[in-house]
This record gives structure tokens, C-alpha cells and sequence, in this order.
């Protein structure tokens, strides 16, 4: 009788551990309570000084196996202003930001393709007086004589943050939720010019972009303040 009893209390046991967990697991995509974001659409292709410069090529993430997986959309254009200056520009789009499925740093994406990086630095980038900012982080990559200074923010859920930590609590944050936040990485990067020069033509071509997108645009770049776990 009482192995009886006790059999009967572990499958009990197990069974509440699984429901438990099952309960616990975000099973929610935030991505899904939206209409289809089609990002090629929503990013202008000239706007501003900015023209679209056809057949330049930006370094694009690397072609690892779980890249189709992470990313359900990427965009990348090159935009030429009129003194000749020419900004890549890509957005990384994925739906589900999990423990395997996260964005890559571009720190790793360059790495990987053979540049020399060095050590990122973030810090608050005021792109509009009726808006908060947002963290900017900067990076310079080289490849024998290519320099290619890069600035980049990501975006997962409703806020921004370019730090793994912050990033693995919000997704925490949201799982205890119940959702699984999507994810946005936006990079912007120059060659053929100085560091101080690169970083000052990257930030107007930011702040002239966000202030070019419609709101809904502006939301999916740099998420929505008013619901934002960073700033509750």
C-alpha cells in the first residue's frame, strides 16, 4: 500500500513539474499580434540629402546554419548623400528572440568574416526632441585597407538595449510574461572616411532616417517607450 501511495504521489509530482514548466514557458509570439511587417516597404529608399546608391554591397551577417532560423527578414541598402558620401544600412528582422535564436552582433558578424574590431562603446544618441534616446553603440572594423567605422542599435520587444546582459533579462522579463519578444538589429557603417568624420555623417544620416520614417516605422526601429520594461 504504501509503494502504492508513494508511485501515486511522484507521477503527481511529475505531472504538476510539467505543467509547471509548461506554464512558465513563453509560448506567445509578440511578432503575431501585428499585421506582417514588411520591412523593404516601410524603409524609405531616398529621402532627406540621401539617394539610393544601386550595386553598393554592405557585409551582411554571417552565413551560419541557424542564420535562416534567426532572421525572417533582412534589408540592405547604400545611400549616397550630396557631397559623395555613401552609408550601408541593414536591418536584421527576427520574430523570435529564444535561448538558440538571438541577433548577432555585428562585433561578431565582422569577426567572423576576417576584420580586426574594436572593443564596442555605447551611450545615449539624442535622434529627436520629443523622444527618448537611445543607446548607440560604436565599433571600427579593418580588413587590410579597408576602415569601415559602425554604429548599430537593437531592438527586442518594445525596448532597446545593446547589451547581452539587459538583453537575456528583457527576454526573461517577457517570457515571465508569457511572450517571446521579437528582435531588430539596424547597423550603419561608412568606408573611405576618418573615425571622427564617419561617426558624425552616421549619426545625421540616423537622426534625418528616423525623422523621415511614418510613426508605425519609428516604433518598429526603436520600440515604444510607453510600454517599454526598461522603463518601468
Amino acid at each position: 500500500m504504501a509503494r502504492s501511495v508513494n508511485l501515486i504521489l511522484s507521477c503527481v509530482a511529475l505531472l504538476a513539474a510539467a505543467l509547471l514548466g509548461y506554464v512558465m514557458t513563453p509560448h506567445r509570439l509578440m511578432a503575431r499580434t501585428h499585421d506582417v511587417f514588411n520591412i523593404d516597404e516601410h524603409i524609405p529608399h531616398a529621402f532627406g540629402d540621401w539617394s539610393p546608391l544601386p550595386g553598393a554591397q554592405a557585409i551582411k551577417p554571417p552565413p551560419d546554419g541557424l542564420e535562416a532560423e534567426i532572421y525572417n527578414q533582412e534589408v540592405s541598402r547604400a545611400f549616397v548623400d550630396k557631397a559623395g558620401h555613401v552609408v550601408f544600412f541593414i536591418v536584421a528582422y527576427g520574430e523570435s528572440q529564444s535561448d538558440r535564436l538571438q541577433l548577432h552582433h555585428p562585433e561578431v558578424c565582422y569577426t567572423a568574416q576576417g576584420f580586426r574590431v574594436t572593443r564596442p562603446s555605447t551611450s545615449k544618441f539624442e535622434w529627436s526632441s520629443s523622444a527618448p534616446p537611445i543607446p548607440l553603440t560604436r565599433l571600427v572594423a579593418t580588413r587590410e585597407d579597408r576602415l569601415e567605422p559602425i554604429s548599430y542599435w537593437m531592438r527586442v520587444g518594445y525596448d532597446v538595449s545593446n547589451s547581452n546582459w539587459t538583453r537575456q533579462a528583457l527576454k526573461l522579463e517577457y517570457g515571465l510574461r508569457g511572450w517571446i519578444p521579437d528582435g531588430a538589429l539596424f547597423r550603419v557603417s561608412t568606408i573611405g572616411l576618418p573615425q571622427d568624420m564617419s561617426f558624425k555623417l552616421q549619426d545625421k544620416f540616423i537622426r534625418d532616417l528616423l525623422n523621415a520614417v511614418t510613426p508605425e516605422t519609428q516604433e518598429f526601429m526603436v520600440g515604444e517607450p510607453s510600454k517599454a520594461l526598461l522603463g518601468s
